[in-house]
């Protein structure tokens, strides 16, 4: 708890007219309670699905424990925005009340089909192969390894972009793939927009934003159908979605697009044109209005602190 008193202290110095809890577990989870016991505002943004990733470990234990941690602080908030209709049932299902929709921004300049390039495609496909590309962490809880079920089919190569703890092991698990490691700004931008074909197969995604960067850059998704993809991946127009853990369903979606190129060049530019409205810009401008109504008094906690706050001259501090 003197952690609690040290946010409170502050948070009362301060006087913020709201509190933004970035994907709150941790100081978050303290910042919850001292905005609640000062009767300050506060907007939590579910973002990360801790109880699957504990699941994904093998650690049920931890996964009950999880999801306790994320009832405890989302319902002290005064509004959870959570990222896709997926999550947003899934907060609802545990009992949390006051649960809006907001959904991610993608920077349609940076990713953008005008960033594809013959030359790194060349590089990681030298054969002239069409590409199948993954972008994201390597870790148990994006379960890179499901993209195995994609070897040997004709003409294709893999490419993996990213880095992360099971590197080494899915190196082993997919020889013929080509590993990229890390790679952000503008050399990610190239990368995806070069694919020809976009894969994940995490199933604990509260949003998914590479899925995205790759409708974004003009790339159609093969995605499971869990979570997140399910908002952004239309079946049969901008991509394909398969059962979760189905991985001929995987192979199969995925030979369709690979194996059919104006149908591929159709979901493609399908895919592209979906998220052009989906700009930062106008998802922050329903950040704010989140943020208006909350100030006004609208959805605040069952249980609001009692406590008086007083506005510091610069006005409202996010």
């Amino acid at each position: 708890m003197g952690g609690v008193y040290r946010v409170k202290r502050i948070l009362a110095d301060y006087a913020p007219d709201v509190v933004h809890l970035a994907s709150p577990f941790v100081l978050g989870w303290r910042a919850a309670q001292a905005a609640h016991q000062l009767g300050i505002p506060a907007v939590a943004i579910y973002q990360t699905e801790v109880p699957g990733y504990a699941a994904r470990y093998g650690v049920p234990f931890l996964e009950n424990w999880a999801w306790n941690r994320v009832e405890n602080i989302h319902l002290l908030a005064t509004r959870t925005l959570a990222p896709s209709t997926f999550a947003l049932n899934q907060l609802r299902g545990r009992g949390i009340p006051r649960v809006q929709m907001w959904r991610r921004g993608v920077d349609t300049a940076r990713f953008s089909p005008e960033k594809r390039d013959d030359g790194w495609r060349a590089e990681v496909a030298p054969g002239g192969q069409r590409i199948i590309g993954y972008v994201g962490r390597l870790a148990v809880e994006k379960q890179v390894e499901d993209l195995a079920a994609l070897a040997g089919m004709p003409g294709t190569r893999l490419v993996i972009v990213g880095d992360g703890p099971q590197r080494a092991a899915l190196e082993e698990a997919l020889p013929d793939a080509v590993f990229t490691g890390f790679l952000g700004g503008g050399d990610l931008a190239r990368a995806v927009a070069s694919f020809d074909l976009f894969v994940h197969p995490g199933e604990f995604e509260t949003f998914c934003q590479t899925i995205q960067e790759a409708m974004a850059s003009g790339v159609p998704v093969v995605a499971t159908g869990r979570g997140g993809p399910l908002d952004l991946v239309e079946n049969s127009r901008t991509g394909w979605l398969y059962e979760p853990g189905d991985l001929s369903g995987l192979r199969t979606r995925v030979m369709d697009l690979m194996g059919d190129d104006a149908k591929r060049r159709a979901f493609a530019a399908a895919a592209h044109a979906s998220v052009q409205d989906r700009t930062w810009p106008a998802l922050c401008r329903q950040l704010v209005r989140h943020y208006d109504e909350v100030i006004a008094g609208t959805g605040l906690p069952l249980a609001a602190g009692s406590g008086t706050r007083t506005t510091n001259a610069e006005g409202a501090a996010l």
